[in-house]
């Protein structure tokens, strides 16, 4: 997922040279030793899947947009771990189990006993299947709760077209468990099929190949044929065209948004090859991405196949569609290699953070990546600061907490500044051959932190004695197990950065905003420009750069969100109208949570937080929903 205070790069026609450039082939990388995995419990699962191991899902379901549920039933193919084993334990969260069926040869179903137990706050109800000696298949029937929280359902209002409903899918963390019974643990990989159903007008679209191409009316058929993670099985559904954007990209959205989202990502064809170039051949088939409506509470989620994305991206200037290198590179580290458990995050997010720089570095330019490290270092620093010593570590121990508490800068900025540490004291070239041995070594794997560190120890510490003297498990420990950042934590440097702090240096001199040089600005560069700011600024001050910039009507959700906040902490009241409209047109958490966060600082601030999340909830995810009540109403 896209990492919670992202910056993000301007593409250019400088990309179409910059792929061609980095095409040159480099060595492919020594054959890889391989390790045996360690076997980890995933303290945020029911499931049994060291005795009974769920293979494939099969799901027919119906979309009742009237009642907003899905409603229908879910096949498992298992596979038994342990030849006595009797029953089957699933992951549900406010499931309305109907019936229990088992077959052993996909044709005939007999009805099973079953049965749901306590749930759990977090965890959501365990379910448990009695298993005849030779079933093979077992078929749950079952529909979901309105308030699912992984399902948002929207009104025709909510979206951009106003004409039909929309719903949409978010499984990550442990959400999959809301709409589907099944073993909901990022170390239980799955392969799925899926039949839906729609009334009329309205298309579906996963995170799976389409079958057929040109669906019946209402019903749509999809495959996804590698094993993946429950958390990225997605499903959407509304008024959504489709437009190609290369030969194996395209975009899916709304009509109304079609044109300005497929000129915002007509370049990721192009950046998919210049990932290639770094880490070997994309193994997904297609890269699509599907522009969601507003409500949708990340910047992005790497569902393979179909990205979904948040709209905030399209700032008209392709300044945020970075984003999408985030995204894109989660094929690699998250889908391809994934982490076995919430606790291991680390080893998607900080893999990922890395790779996307690698990517920007590849397609943009050292000195537009440098920008982005400097920023990420400076955003981990602040948070560090306010973070308790545990949830400053990399393998972050979460058990009796939810999962999306890890969803924090840690796993992404501090996981990418030890791979980066690790690559400046290897040697790129030789880190390079490292990471692609890594992802095909793990290729379709889910992993734990100690299957990397014996990975990096056998097949590139072990051959390298000087290294290891370096690389020491001490140095690892502190790294991965231990709060803050290490002394021998990188320093990214921008050049760039040094014209803008002299910008912001002579404005705060009294020179005016008008006459400062930022008409080439980076979104970066603006980012740094705020960071240089004092916290509390003059209502003048805040005139003068709102009046050189028009910043409250900024059309770039980073910036205007910047903005807002500055506006919140001064007390610019020229600003809030514009605060209500962005809190109540868009849903994504890491633009809202912080602004409310600021609200409830000062007691007006408070009463004005509950009245605009009072218009706005309805409009928000399920996830979002709970997140913000619990600033506003804490």
């Amino acid at each position: 997922m896209k990492k919670l205070l992202a910056v993000f790069l301007i593409l250019s026609s400088v990309l179409v040279m910059s792929c061609q450039n980095s095409s040159t082939e480099k060595p492919n990388p020594p054959a890889a030793q391989a390790i045996q995995l360690v076997e980890v419990r995933d303290v945020h699962s029911f499931a049994n899947p060291a005795q009974v191991r769920v293979k494939h899902v099969d799901l027919n379901l119906d979309v009742l947009f009237d009642r907003k549920v899905l409603k229908g039933s879910a096949t498992l193919t298992i596979e038994r771990k342990q030849a006595d084993a009797n029953e089957l334990k699933l992951d549900t969260r406010d499931l309305k189990v109907s019936k229990a069926e088992t077959s052993s040869d996909g044709n005939n179903f007999a009805a099973t006993k079953f049965a749901l137990g306590q749930a759990d706050k977090i965890l959501g109800t365990p379910l448990t299947v009695e298993l005849p000696a030779q079933a093979t298949k077992v078929r749950i029937e079952y529909e979901t709760s309105p308030t699912a929280s992984g399902v948002q359902w929207l009104q025709p209002a909510q979206t951009a077209g106003k004409q039909y409903p929309y719903v949409f899918t978010q499984s990550q963390s442990i959400h999959a468990r809301s709409w589907i019974p099944l073993q909901d643990s990022p170390g239980v990989r799955v392969t799925y099929s899926a039949t839906i159903r729609t009334p009329s007008g309205i298309r579906a679209v996963m995170s799976a190949e389409e079958i057929d191409g040109a669906p019946k009316l209402g019903e749509f058929s999809f495959n996804m044929r590698q094993p993946i993670p429950s958390y990225l099985i997605a499903l959407a559904a509304g008024d959504i065209a489709f437009k190609s954007l290369g030969k194996r990209t395209g975009v899916y959205t709304e009509p109304a948004m079609m044109d300005k989202a497929a000129k915002e990502l007509e370049d990721t064809e192009k950046m998919i090859e210049a990932t290639e170039t770094l880490y070997g051949p994309y193994r997904w088939g297609r890269y699509d991405i599907l522009v969601l409506p507003p409500s949708f509470p990340y910047g992005g989620m790497e569902n393979p196949r179909l990205t979904f994305a948040t709209p905030t991206i399209l700032a008209g200037d392709k300044s945020l569609v970075s984003l999408i290198a985030h995204e894109l590179a989660h094929s690699w580290s998250g889908n391809l290699v994934t982490n076995a458990t919430w606790r291991d995050f680390w080893l998607n997010e900080g893999f990922t953070t890395y790779l996307e720089r690698r990517i920007v570095e590849a397609v943009y330019g050292r000195d537009t990546e440098e920008m982005q490290a400097v920023l990420g270092r400076q955003t981990l620093e602040a948070l560090l600061t306010k973070f308790d010593p545990r949830d400053q570590i990399l393998h972050v121990d979460l058990d009796g907490r939810d999962p999306d508490d890890g969803s924090t800068e840690v796993p992404y900025e501090k996981g990418a500044l030890l791979l980066r540490y690790l690559e400046e004291t290897v040697g790129r070239d030789k880190f390079d051959q490292f990471l692609k041995g890594y992802f095909d070594s793990f290729a379709f794997q889910s992993i734990a932190t100690a299957d990397f560190r014996a990975y990096l120890q056998k097949n590139l510490l072990d051959a390298n004695p000087q290294l290891s003297a370096k690389i020491s498990s001490d140095v690892l420990d502190e790294w991965i197990e231990k709060p803050g950042l290490p002394a021998s934590t990188p320093k990214p440097q921008s050049n760039a950065f040094t014209n803008v702090e002299a910008q912001a240096k002579a404005w705060l001199a009294g020179k005016p905003a008008a006459s400062l040089d930022t008409k080439a600005w980076t979104t970066q560069e603006w980012l740094h420009f705020f960071q240089r700011l004092p916290a509390k600024l003059s209502e003048p001050q805040m005139k003068d750069l709102d009046q050189a910039f028009g910043l409250t009507n900024s059309g770039n959700a980073e910036i205007a969100h910047v903005w807002l906040l500055i506006s919140i902490r001064n007390n610019y009241a020229t600003a809030y109208p514009r605060l209500e409209e962005y809190l109540t047109t868009i849903g994504r958490q890491k633009l809202i949570k912080p602004l409310y966060e600021e609200l409830v600082k000062t007691p007006a601030g408070k009463q004005r937080a509950k009245a605009i999340f009072a218009k706005a909830r309805a409009g928000y995810h399920p996830i979002a929903q709970t997140s913000v009540g619990k600033i506003v109403n804490g």
